[in-house]
Parts: structure tokens; C-alpha cells; sequence
């Protein structure tokens, strides 16, 4: 999908409340050199690695306090200011909100949070070591921390802003046992009922493999989808992991069932030492992964109706998505017969392998015989054969060449179902209205389009599907060729599958 493409399709999901263009200005917002400035300063030894209630936590505050202010974004903390203190007053979570524009919706909020501190000269309980030196946490967090505000900033350029208000949250006391976000939730400066969703960044600017891992998307049904489809780069993967852990400030709010997202880039060798500096940030990755931050955001704080919490997702666990993901146990062949086409050979293809047993065999055809036609097709691309075999009705005709002018023509009772299109699914509750591709049968349409097991399909012919009985009807129904819009590790596509015609 083209940015172009995307961007227009972010806006009519968010309800066209602002122009492509504005909202693509925003967007290009979010640069490098911002995110390093911001990086760099908060990783710096100066503020001796941010820990909780530290000489440099205070001046991390400090900086991260007044950027907030140059924003522009209102104060949500205690008195009026931008600091809620707990702790006895040592420790210190920065909350801001920028207003949303529609009158009954601006009373909810999209909370949008990344932890400041980090675990500052290191100790053997929180350090991979060396132990006794500045950790300076470039990644964990600085990097999410400046995502964070260049999300604050770009929604600055929206002119109207979003619907819901955002909250903007950065939390202190993450590495002490996630004390910042649990103090909010426990001691909340709006409403906790008016959250209507949250999201967390955390150590993002280690991308490597184009892969950012998004935690979470089983909280409420449709996030998968919904992520995939504000996927700001064509090359960007997204790897939906299942674990539900105690392991950021995510927690908190889906302990209290509220629809949260956590966008990483992966844990590495340089995570919990004092090596986690700004020079091994891959800033590029990390303005990527600040872009799906803010597409995400704009969705949630523009989507007309609050998304549910699912409380299956509690207890759902990565062996639950294997076996959702597990592929179909293989077919046994229709026809039960290997071919090669002869140099010289005008049509038809050659048969070199007969399977003893098979429909092939049980309607006497031969190694040798020259098959012509199938059913209603003539055999003029070897390559589409297979897709013709899965897609005929039975019993089918078939004609075939066994010397230099004697023509055969055989009825054939093929073994199993036709299966035109070549694949099978299951459904995923968590996703309503998409399947998951679990089989794809060899030398199918489906196979020869690039279909793959764990492909997710979300649009058929431009068309939505509720159910897979609806998709298996509007699958029946289309004249092929049929586009699809398929899912693959957060990536859209269009996959044309020209599948034979049903008599």
C-alpha cells in the first residue's frame, strides 16, 4: 500500500476530520534530528542515568517538564502542574493533556505514556552489568520518551485537534516495579472510567529486522486490523506477540481493563548496561516506529465509539496463537498425477508419474498419456493445471492423448472436495470480520497468487465480510480474477487470485 494510499485511508478511519494533507504535514513532522536532540539529552551522563528519585531524575523532569510547556499542552498534574509526585515527594510522574475539539468526546482521553527513568549507576539487582557506573538508558527509555513528545508535537499541527483528549504520561519509577503508572492508575488525575484507551512506548529505537513488536492487540476485537491499517511504512513488520506480562506500564491499565497497546523494538545486548547509549540508536527505525505511535493515536482519539476491553486476552498466551496459526493437516491429491511438458509439444502436458491408488489410476490413465483437456479447459499452461484440478466439480472429464492420434476421453471421480480458490481458514474471535489462512493447497490459485499460511484476509473485492460463512459465499459468488486484501505480519497488500470458473 502506498503512503498516498494510507494516509487517506488513516484519514477515513479516523471520520475526515482533518485533510490528507494536514494530517501527512503532521506526520513528516516527526523527524530524526528532533528525536536525537531529545535522545541525546536525556541520555547524556549529566543526567546520571535517570533513576527514580535521583539528582539526574529530577533534571530529566525538569527538561521533560518544560518541553511540555513549549508544546502548549495543558498541566494535568497535582496544583496545576505538570508534576504528580508520590513517594514522599521523591519521585515524579509528568502529565500533560492537549484538548480534543468535539464537545462530548473531549471528556474522554487516549493516554499516551513512555517511563523516564532508568536505574542510574546500576546495582547487581537491576544492572546486566558492569555494576557502579552510569547506565544511561538511551534506549530504555529515552527512546520512547522522545517518541512521546514528537507524538505530543505532531498532534500540536492538527488544526482541528482530535475528538477525545490525549494524555500524555511520562512515568517515573518504571524500573522500581512500574511505580509511576500504578500510582496514576491507583491515584488518577481524570477519571479513570473517561480512559478510553492507552498506550505505551518502550525501548524503541533498537529497530532491527524492519520488525516493531506491538503487545496488546488482543484487548479489545479489531486491533490487529486496526494496527495493521495505520502501518505508516510499506516495509515495516509487526509482530503481534500474545504474552500479557507484568513487564512495563501497559500493565496496570489492562489489569484495569482498559484497551492498551505497547509498541518495542526488541530487548538486545546492550539493554540494562551502561553500553545503552545514544550512538547505537538506529534513529531512523525509531522515527518509524514514532509514526505508527501517532497513527494509532489519531485513530483512537478519532474512532466514534470506545473500544471494548476483552477479557479473554487475561489469559490468552502465545501456545493459544499456535494452535489458532497451526496449519491444516495437508490434502490428499484430487487427481494423484506428476506432468512436464515435452519441447515441441503444441498443447497439454505429459504425464510422468501415475500415484498407484489415486482417481488418476482408477480411470486407467497411464505415464505417457498427453492430457488436453480438463473438464471445460484446455491444458495450455502447465502452470495453471493444479488450480484447475483443485477448482473442477466430480466426476470430470478428461481427454488425453495416448499414441499419435488416439484420443481418449475418461470420466474421473476425483477424491476430496473442489476447492477453487485453493485455501482454507479458521476464525480468530479476537478479530471479527478477518480470517486467518490456514492451508494452502500446492499448485492452487492460492498458490500461485503467493497466498501463505498465517495470511490474514481482510477485504474481498472491496468488500467487508463478516464471518468466514459470509466469506465463503462472496468467494462463491465473485467472477475471478478476485483481489483480497491480505494482512502479513502488519503489512497490507493486494493479492489478485485468478481462480478457474465454476460452471
Amino acid at each position: 500500500m502506498t503512503a498516498v494510499a494510507l494516509t487517506s485511508l488513516i484519514c477515513a478511519l479516523a471520520g475526515s476530520w482533518v485533510c490528507a494533507e494536514e494530517f501527512n504535514a503532521a506526520m513528516n513532522s516527526i523527524a530524526i534530528p528532533d528525536l536525537r536532540a531529545h535522545l541525546e539529552v536525556l541520555s547524556d551522563d549529566a543526567m546520571e542515568g535517570r533513576e527514580a528519585g535521583s539528582r539526574g531524575g529530577r533534571a530529566a523532569a525538569a527538561y521533560l517538564s518544560q518541553k511540555l510547556a513549549e508544546l502548549g499542552l495543558q498541566p494535568n498534574g497535582d496544583a496545576d502542574a505538570y508534576t504528580q509526585t508520590f513517594e514522599r515527594g521523591a519521585y515524579r510522574n509528568l502529565l500533560a493533556v492537549w484538548e480534543g475539539c468535539d464537545a462530548d468526546l473531549k471528556h474522554q482521553y487516549v493516554l499516551v505514556g513512555a517511563h523516564y527513568d532508568h536505574v542510574g549507576y546500576g546495582t547487581r539487582r537491576n544492572s546486566r552489568g558492569p555494576w557502579g557506573r552510569i547506565h544511561n538508558g538511551a534506549d530504555d527509555n529515552a527512546s520512547g520518551v522522545s517518541g512521546v513528545l514528537e507524538v505530543a508535537e505532531a498532534l500540536t499541527l492538527l488544526d482541528p485537534p482530535p475528538k477525545r483528549s490525549v494524555l500524555f504520561a511520562l512515568w517515573d519509577g518504571e524500573e522500581k516495579g512500574m511505580l509511576g503508572s500504578k500510582h496514576w492508575c491507583a491515584n488518577p488525575t481524570v477519571p479513570l472510567r473517561d480512559v478510553a484507551m492507552a498506550f505505551n512506548a518502550d525501548m524503541i529505537g533498537r529497530l532491527r529486522g524492519n520488525t516493531v513488536h506491538v503487545f496488546g492487540a488482543r484487548t479489545a476485537c479489531g486491533l490487529r486490523r486496526w494496527t495493521s491499517e495505520s502501518n505508516p511504512s510499506a516495509e515495516l513488520l509487526i509482530d503481534f506477540s500474545w504474552e500479557m506480562k507484568a513487564n512495563s506500564d501497559q500493565f496496570p491499565f489492562v489489569q484495569r481493563e482498559i484497551p492498551t497497546l505497547m509498541i518495542h523494538t526488541g530487548l538486545h545486548d546492550e539493554w540494562h548496561r551502561p553500553s545503552d547509549d545514544a550512538d547505537t540508536i538506529n534513529y531512523e527505525g525509531a522515527s518509524v516506529a514514532t509514526r505508527l505511535l501517532f497513527s494509532l493515536v489519531v485513530q483512537a482519539a478519532n474512532q466514534s465509539s470506545r473500544l471494548e476491553f476483552r477479557k479473554e486476552s487475561r489469559s490468552e498466551s502465545p501456545a493459544d496463537r499456535e494452535r489458532l496459526e497451526q496449519p491444516a493437516v495437508p490434502r490428499a491429491p484430487r487427481l494423484g498425477i506428476a506432468w512436464k511438458t515435452q519441447d515441441g509439444q503444441r498443447s497439454g502436458v505429459t504425464l510422468s508419474h501415475v500415484t498407484r491408488g489415486s482417481a488418476a489410476d482408477r480411470a486407467g490413465l497411464q505415464v505417457g498419456d498427453r492430457l488436453l483437456r480438463l473438464g471445460e479447459q484446455e491444458v495450455a499452461d502447465e502452470s495453471r493445471l493444479g488450480a484447475a484440478i483443485w477448482a473442477a466439480s466430480s466426476p470430470a472429464t478428461i481427454v488425453v492423448e495416448r499414441a499419435p492420434g488416439e484420443i481418449l476421453q475418461l470420466s474421473v471421480q476425483l477424491d476430496g472436495e473442489p476447492l477453487r480458490f485453493g485455501f482454507s481458514w479458521r476464525e480468530d474471535m479476537a478479530e471479527p470480520g478477518t480470517v486467518v489462512l490456514v492451508e494452502i493447497v500446492p499448485h492452487s490459485a492460492a498458490f500461485l497468487a503467493g497466498l501463505q499460511v498465517s495470511d490474514r484476509i481482510y477485504r474481498v473485492a472491496d468488500r467487508d465480510f463478516c464471518n468466514g460463512d459470509e466469506l465463503g459465499q462472496l468467494l462463491a459468488s465473485l467472477p475471478s480474477p478476485v483481489p483480497l486484501l491480505v494482512e502479513r505480519s502488519g503489512r497490507l497488500q493486494t493479492v489478485v487470485v485468478d481462480a478457474p470458473s465454476v460452471p
